[in-house]
């Protein structure tokens, strides 16, 4: 289970690249933990540190500088969470705080893992996405929202920019559900079902044919 999602505001920090792949959200050598928690440390780490190795912190890049440090939203470029289908990208955005991730596209497997963890992956257009960051960089910690149940960002001048998320993304992310939980919101369904094919069909099941079997 997750943190249900309604209505989050919160800082957030300007990363306008294209196409960051998920390696250069976490890179390999960051994945060596055994646990989710922690791997916040590594996010970024090639552009965050100017050596990894030491943790020695690079000063040019975003989350490291003011206010930006306590952001909890991400403005991104398109094709965000390209590349391999690693989770631990989502898992290591999830330990540093973030909440939400604003870009023009995503990659499709990251976007799956981050309605899966309680990321809300929230697609603006280009330049939407543009001016939030332009906005951001200008007057720096001046909080946006985003409003899952009405489906609207609302930036810090009070603008309203609406979004789309499928249905069932969208319940996931409302009520905290990861896949297994949204399957078992249907579980008075799936007893029926069974119940039904049972007396349809008793050779399939299992417990059937074992009593057969004794007799």
């Amino acid at each position: 289970m997750n943190e249900p999602f309604r209505n989050h505001r919160g800082i957030a920090a300007p990363l306008y690249r294209i196409n960051v792949d998920t390696d250069a959200i976490i890179p390999s050598r960051e994945m060596k933990r055994v646990s989710r928690e922690g791997l916040g440390e590594g996010l970024f780490a090639n552009w965050r540190y100017t050596d990894p190795a030491t943790r020695q912190p690079n000063p040019d890049f975003v989350l490291n500088q003011e206010p930006w440090q306590q952001a909890t939203i991400l403005l991104a470029g398109a094709n965000f969470g390209c590349g391999s289908s690693r989770e631990h990208a989502v898992w290591a955005l999830k330990d540093f705080g973030f909440r939400a991730i604003i870009a023009p596209s995503f990659g499709s497997i990251f976007q799956g893992n981050c309605i899966c963890n309680g990321i809300v992956p929230v697609i603006l257009d280009d330049d939407t996405v543009a001016t939030l960051a332009r906005s951001e960089q200008e007057n720096p910690g001046r909080p946006i929202t985003v409003d899952l149940e009405n489906l609207f960002v609302i930036d810090s001048e009070g603008n309203q920019h609406p979004f789309n998320l499928g249905e069932d993304a969208r319940k996931m992310l409302l009520e905290g559900l990861d896949p297994i939980a949204l399957t078992l919101t249907q579980d008075d369904l799936i007893g029926e079902f069974l119940n039904q094919d049972r007396q349809k069909r008793p050779w399939v099941y299992l417990e059937n044919c074992s009593t057969s079997s004794a007799e």
